[in-house]
């Protein structure tokens, strides 16, 4: 039942071939067995999760109205409040919090029918030191962050569905690690009320799943429906898409072996991905998110930062530092930097349909020590726009590499029917 998708999950339980429960004990019997080596989760609570899966099976036994996500577990990113649960945002500083309600996003997905199943791992307040978290798909190796226990959770095949957040590329930047789909939204499109605040102008939530057709289904229950994301991203395009195959003005800080299956994937759909650049002035881009994010951890974190910083990493601390340091002049000219970026990507998109472009500067590092580079998903991310991470690539040793599909600013079910296009295009060519 793991190897369900969670389209198929759903059907199954409102059909009565499945129930909620069953679906949920499968689901912790795996965890029981995966979690030792993968150690996705910081909070699980089967007695719970079964309570919820009972009471929703007997919802649907009694023929209530049933959500799209009806007895479908989910997990969910350690900083996204949960009314029963502790949500510890990946510091000792918040050790125990609770709270009395949940996130609007956490509301939706019960809304939808969905059993919360747990809280996965974050990094240390969502930004770079690593948490406990080791990578299913390739152990040894770097999950990626901060949405690292959500990636590797669905990785591992434990739940079908997670929720995680970026602010520079933590959706993205596992997801390709890990080898699952990663979809960051246009931002504001998922509430955020009740989730650990980073930055107000870069934060954004997103979701894990194991195709693309999963990740429009629970990102449809997280806008409330009416964006109609399920329809569109199962139906077929107009016409075959184009693709603008984009280095960006940080090409080389790609790995050579990274470099080279990016090439070999734009080679082998000829006339359907086209070369194409951004201006080279979008290079500043990566100073203009830096001085935003820092500037923003440096207010949102300063409580921590004051009581506690001696039990912050070295790496946050010195972000905090710096971001005290930046100039108004300097954030307000980096807001507007946001925007023309976005106007650029609009741009190339008058005659694309998405932008392909690595989110990672390679395969998952090895060891785990760091989180990875997320500079390969800087801008999109500045700039608000849709992306999502595609496991159809693989590099030294089959180690697992994701091709970045970014689309237009609020253009987000075209780009997932892109993107489900372009998946099977990709493996019915292989």
């Amino acid at each position: 039942m793991t190897a369900m998708t969670a389209r198929q999950a759903a059907a199954a339980i409102r059909e009565g071939t499945l129930t909620s429960v069953r679906l949920v004990e499968s689901c912790l019997d795996r965890i029981a067995v995966q979690e030792p080596s993968v150690q996705a989760w910081t909070y699980l609570d089967p007695a719970l999760a079964l309570a919820h899966a009972k009471a929703a099976d007997r919802r649907r036994d009694a023929g209530e109205p049933l959500g799209p996500l009806h007895g479908v577990p989910v997990g969910i990113k350690d900083i996204f409040d949960t009314a029963d649960m502790p949500t510890e945002n990946g510091t000792v500083l918040h050790a125990g919090r609770t709270t009395q309600t949940d996130a609007a996003a956490v509301a939706l997905l019960r809304q939808a029918g969905a059993i919360i199943l747990g809280k996965t791992v974050t990094t240390e307040l969502a930004v770079y030191a690593p948490g406990k978290t080791r990578n299913p798909a390739a152990p040894g190796h770097s999950p990626g962050g901060s949405s690292s226990g959500s990636a590797a959770a669905v990785a591992a095949a434990m739940v079908p569905l997670a929720i995680g957040s970026q602010t520079n590329g933590s959706v993205v930047r596992p997801a390709s690690y890990c080898g699952v789909v990663g979809y960051k939204p246009t931002r504001g499109l998922i509430p955020l009320e009740g989730a650990l605040a980073q930055s107000k102008p870069l934060d954004t939530a997103g979701v894990f799943a194991r195709d693309v057709g999963d990740a429009a289904l629970i990102a449809e229950a997280l806008v409330g429906g009416a964006r109609r994301l399920v329809q569109t991203a199962a139906a077929e395009p107009p016409a075959p898409p184009r693709f603008a195959f984009v280095r960006t003005p940080i090409w080389d800080r790609l790995d050579a072996d990274a470099a080279r299956a990016f090439e070999t994937f734009a080679a082998r759909l000829p006339g359907i991905v086209v070369e194409a650049a951004l201006p080279d002035w979008t290079a500043q881009g990566l100073d203009w998110h830096r001085t935003i994010l820092e500037a923003d951890l440096a207010r949102s974190f300063a409580e921590e930062f004051e009581r506690g910083r001696n039990m912050l990493s070295p790496v946050l601390c010195e972000m905090i530092a710096r971001g005290r340091t930046h100039r108004a002049v300097d954030y307000n000219n980096a807001l507007d930097g946001a925007g023309r970026l976005r106007d650029a990507i609009a741009e190339i998109l008058r005659s694309f349909d998405a932008i392909v472009t690595p989110g990672t500067t390679g395969a998952p590092p090895q060891g785990l020590e760091s989180t990875g580079s997320p500079i390969f998903c800087t801008l999109w991310t500045l700039a608000g726009v849709p992306a999502l991470s595609l496991p159809l690539l693989n590099v030294r040793g089959g180690l697992p590499l994701g091709l970045q599909i970014v689309g237009r600013a609020g253009d987000d079910a075209r780009l997932l029917r892109t993107a489900r296009w372009l998946s099977q295009q990709f493996y019915s060519e292989a």
